[in-house]
């Protein structure tokens, strides 16, 4: 008798990020996301960031916010991210 093996993939491991938003219009949230990363020849830190389109269905973040978004299916050209949750409210 001869088995038959089921090979799994392994499961995508989901990205998740938290930034500040930067602008929100039309169901679509600029959000900027700073990092530290580590100079490879001088060991140096330095600080730099980069820019994210994510979707906002219901239209609640405003400039200033800090929210959380995971990757998800491609909305447009270069919205590829969906807005999770709000963890802080612009002052």
């Amino acid at each position: 008798m001869s088995k038959v093996e089921t090979t799994q993939e392994p499961k995508k491991q989901i990205r998740r990020f938290e930034g500040i938003v930067k602008h929100a219009k039309d169901k679509t949230a600029r959000v900027e996301v700073p990092r530290t990363v580590m100079h490879q020849k001088y060991r140096k830190q330095y600080k730099t960031h980069k820019n994210y389109a994510v979707h906002d269905e219901k239209e609640t973040a405003e400039a200033g916010d800090t929210v959380s978004f995971v990757e998800c299916r491609p909305f447009s050209k270069t919205k590829r991210w969906r807005l999770t949750a709000i963890v802080k409210k612009a002052a």
